[in-house]
C-alpha cells in the first residue's frame, strides 16, 4: 500500500475513510468488447476464407494468379527467390525473373512460414482470411474514435476514462451508440462485397493492403503518428503503387494539421501531424518511384510493362506533358466506356455518398485513377480484387462522416443515424447478392463437368512431370509437376492438358484451343485420356512442334491481349 506523505502516523490512523471513487470507463473503451470483437473476427475469417475455397472446390481459381503466388511464396520459403514459372513463361521473361519484377511486394515473404506447415495453394486462401479479418478490430477502432467525444478518445487505448465534465462515461445511451456504431462497422467490413471479391479471386497483394491500410488510418486517428509511419512503410512494401496512397494520405494529415484560428481547432495547429503528414506525403511517392524505376528493374522486370494509359501517351512523361495541355483529355478518357462512371457511381452510391464528406477520401484518388484511367477492362469490373484495396478508405470515411453528424446533435444526428443504417443495409445486400448467397448453395461448390474432368485428368499425369496445363488446373499441379499455362505459344512438354470446346485463359477463342490440339496431334503427340471436351495429350516423339519456343535470357516480354468481351460489365470479370 501507498504511504501518504507529510500525515503523521496518528493523523493518517485517525483520519475517517472516505468512499473510493471508481471511475466509470468511457463508452470507446466499454464498446470494444473482446467478445464481440472475436466474434466479428471469426465471422470474417470464416466467410472470406470460404470465398476462395468455394472457388477452389469449384475448380475455378486459375494458375493465374493463385498458382504465380504458390510458387513465389514457396520459393520464400525454400529461401530463394521468388520464381514463377507461369508467369515467367506466359509473359516471356527471362528463366531468372522473379516476382519482385513484376510488382515488388517483398513482404509476401511474411507468408513464407505459414509453408513450413503445409505448403499447399490452399494455405494462401487461409492465410488471406486470415490477414483480413485482422481488420475487424481496427475498423472497430476506427468507429469508436469517430463516434466518441474527443475527451473521451484518449481513455480508448486505456480503458479508463477522465469521468470529468463529460457525462460520455456515465451516458448509457451514448454507449450504445458508440457500441452500435462498432458493431455495424465491424459487421459491414468483414462482409463486405470487395472482401467478398477478394476472397473469391483466390489471392493477392491485397491480403497485406487491407489490415495496413487500416492501420495507418487507425493510428494516425489516434495521433499516434510514429505507428502509423511504419504502416505506412509496410504498405510501400506490399505493392508499388500503394506509396501514392502513402502520399496522399500525408495531404490529409497536413489538412487536419493545419492551423485553424479560432474556429474551434489550435491556433498553432498540430505540430506532429504536419510533420509526419509531410514526411508521407513526399516519402510515399519516392517509394513508389523508387520501386518502378530501380528495384522492379533489377529483379529482371520493366518499369513500363504495366503502362495501360496508351490514350494518355505512351509513356508516364509524354501523358503528364499531354494532360498539363489539355485538362480535359483526363476526363475524357475515365468516361470513354460507360462502366468507368458507373463504377465510381457503384463505389460511393452504395454508401450514399458518405465518403465524399471526408477529407479521407482523398486518399482513393491514386488508386482509382489508375483503374478509371486505364485500357484494360479488367480494372473496370467490381468481380476481381481490385475495390478491396479501396474498401478500408471507404469504411473509414464514411465513419468520420456519420461521427460528425453525430456529433453536431439534433437533426444533424436523426440524420446521420438514418444514413448509417441506410448504407448498411445497401451494403449487406449488396453483399448477398454478390456472393454471399452463393455459399449457402450446394451447387456453387461443385464443378462444372468440364472443370471437374480438368481434375480427373490431372490426376493423369506423374509427379515431376514437365507439363503445360489449362490455366484452370495450374493450382493443383504446381506442387507436384514442372507446370505451366498452355496458352498461344506450344512449350513442347511432356504432357499437355487442355479443352477443346470451352474458352479458357489466355485463349481469345475455343477454336484456338481446337487448333493447339490438332497441331499437337500432328507433330508427335498422342492423346491418352479425354473426357467433357478435356484431352490430355502426351509426346511419344522428339519432332518439332512448329512455333515451339522456350524463354530463355534474350526472351523479349510480351503484354496479355485482353479479349475484346471482356471487362465491360460491372459485375462480371
Amino acid at each position: 500500500m501507498p504511504v501518504e506523505t507529510g500525515l503523521s502516523p496518528s493523523t493518517r490512523q485517525n483520519r475517517p475513510l472516505l468512499p473510493r471513487v471508481v471511475r466509470p470507463p468511457a463508452p470507446g473503451a466499454a464498446a470494444l468488447s473482446g467478445r464481440r470483437t472475436a466474434v466479428l473476427t471469426l465471422l470474417c475469417f470464416a466467410v472470406t476464407a470460404a470465398c476462395g475455397l468455394q472457388q477452389w472446390s469449384a475448380v475455378l481459381l486459375g494458375g493465374f494468379d493463385l498458382g504465380i503466388f504458390h510458387q513465389g511464396v514457396a520459393g520464400y520459403a525454400h529461401l530463394e527467390l521468388p520464381i514463377s514459372p507461369v508467369k515467367s513463361y506466359h509473359h516471356e521473361f527471362p528463366p531468372s525473373f522473379s516476382l519482385l519484377g513484376d510488382h515488388f511486394s517483398p513482404i509476401l515473404a511474411a507468408l513464407a512460414p505459414l509453408y513450413w506447415i503445409w505448403e499447399d495453394p490452399r494455405t494462401l486462401i487461409l492465410g488471406q482470411a486470415l490477414l483480413l479479418a485482422a481488420g475487424v478490430p481496427l475498423i472497430r477502432r476506427i468507429a469508436v474514435r469517430c463516434f466518441t467525444p474527443p475527451t473521451d478518445v484518449t481513455a480508448i487505448g486505456t480503458g479508463t476514462g477522465t469521468g470529468h465534465g463529460d457525462p460520455a462515461g456515465t451516458d448509457p445511451a451514448r454507449l450504445r451508440t458508440v457500441r452500435l456504431a462498432a458493431d455495424l462497422a465491424g459487421l459491414v467490413y468483414g462482409l463486405g462485397w470487395p472482401l467478398l471479391a477478394a476472397g473469391r479471386g483466390g489471392f493477392h497483394e491485397v491480403a497485406f493492403a487491407v489490415p495496413l491500410t487500416l492501420l495507418m488510418l487507425e493510428r494516425g486517428l489516434a495521433r499516434r503518428y510514429g505507428t502509423a509511419a511504419l504502416a505506412a512503410a509496410l504498405l510501400c512494401l506490399t505493392k508499388e503503387d500503394l506509396g501514392l496512397l502513402v502520399g496522399t494520405y500525408g495531404l490529409v494529415l497536413l489538412w487536419r494539421g493545419r492551423p485553424r484560428g479560432d474556429r474551434g481547432g489550435d491556433r498553432a495547429g498540430d505540430r506532429r501531424a504536419l510533420a509526419w503528414g509531410a514526411g508521407l506525403l513526399i516519402g510515399g511517392p519516392l517509394a513508389s518511384a523508387l520501386a518502378i524505376v530501380e528495384l522492379i528493374p533489377a529483379m529482371g522486370g520493366q518499369p513500363d510493362y504495366y503502362w495501360v494509359y496508351g490514350p494518355l501517351g505512351p509513356d508516364a512523361g509524354t501523358a503528364i506533358g499531354n494532360v498539363l495541355g489539355d485538362p480535359l483529355l483526363l476526363l475524357q478518357v475515365a468516361t470513354n466506356a460507360t462502366v468507368k462512371p458507373l463504377l465510381l457511381l457503384w463505389l460511393f452510391g452504395t454508401l450514399l455518398l458518405l465518403p465524399l464528406r471526408s477529407a479521407t477520401a482523398l486518399c482513393l484518388v491514386p488508386l482509382l485513377a489508375e483503374r478509371v484511367l486505364s485500357d484494360n477492362p479488367n480494372h473496370w469490373s467490381i468481380a476481381h480484387h481490385y475495390d478491396a484495396f479501396l474498401w478500408p478508405v471507404l469504411l473509414t470515411a464514411t465513419l468520420e462522416a456519420l461521427g460528425r453528424l453525430h456529433a453536431r446533435g439534433g437533426t444533424h444526428r436523426r440524420t446521420g443515424h438514418g444514413l448509417g443504417i441506410a448504407a448498411v443495409a445497401i451494403s449487406l445486400v449488396s453483399s448477398l447478392l454478390l456472393g454471399g448467397i452463393s455459399l449457402l448453395t450446394p451447387a456453387f461448390w461443385r464443378p462444372s463437368a468440364s472443370n471437374a474432368a480438368l481434375v480427373r485428368g490431372a490426376a493423369q499425369i506423374p509427379d515431376g512431370a514437365l507439363v503445360e496445363a489449362d490455366n484452370q488446373v495450374v493450382p493443383r499441379l504446381v506442387g507436384r509437376t514442372d507446370v505451366v499455362l498452355v496458352d498461344g505459344v506450344p512449350r513442347g512438354r511432356d504432357y499437355v492438358l487442355i479443352r477443346s470446346d470451352t474458352r479458357t485463359f489466355p485463349f481469345q477463342t475455343s477454336a484456338e484451343q481446337a487448333e493447339r490440339i490438332e497441331l499437337l496431334l500432328a507433330h508427335g503427340y498422342r492423346q491418352v485420356w479425354g473426357e467433357h471436351g478435356v484431352v490430355l495429350l502426351h509426346r511419344e516423339s522428339d519432332e518439332p512442334v512448329p512455333g515451339a519456343r522456350v524463354p530463355d535470357d534474350s526472351s523479349t516480354p510480351v503484354k496479355e491481349i485482353v479479349p475484346s468481351d471482356v471487362g465491360h460489365n460491372l459485375f462480371k470479370g
